[in-house]
């Protein structure tokens, strides 16, 4: 019996994404390395699940994105992320505690940047 994928856990790199999700039971269903070209039509293809992606400039981008597409985002601060890893650190173990770490119920989330929000951070940050 085939498990249904109900969260994805994405690590967003330089050039090489992972992505690890897991079915309503925790069980890992769902693993992938993706480049960067590759991962915006793969989240488009994919029927609508829960994202968990780590707070970064890209990462407000990519949320955006994802909804575009149907997808429910959370963005994780990644001081709340580490604790949930298991063993040694590698792109596919942390993309393992992304999806862990947004299913639990007292996490707390970053609220997703629109473009505008992005620049006059943008600009703040050039005044500095």
């Amino acid at each position: 019996m085939k498990h249904e994928m109900h969260v994805l856990g994405i690590d967003i790199a330089k050039r090489v994404f992972h992505g690890v999700g897991m079915d309503d039971r925790g069980n890992i269903v769902y693993r992938k390395r993706l480049s960067r070209p590759d991962l915006m039509p793969c989240i488009a293809k994919l029927p609508s699940v829960l994202i968990g992606i780590e707070a970064c400039g890209g990462a407000h981008y990519g949320a955006r994105y994802f909804r575009e597409h149907g997808h429910e985002v959370k963005v994780l601060v990644s001081q709340f992320v580490k604790p949930s890893v298991k063993a040694h650190k590698n792109d596919n173990r942390d993309a393992e505690a992304i999806a862990e770490a947004v299913t639990r119920p007292t996490m707390r989330f970053v609220p997703t940047k629109d473009v505008d929000q992005q620049a006059l951070q943008a600009l703040h940050r050039v005044r500095e």
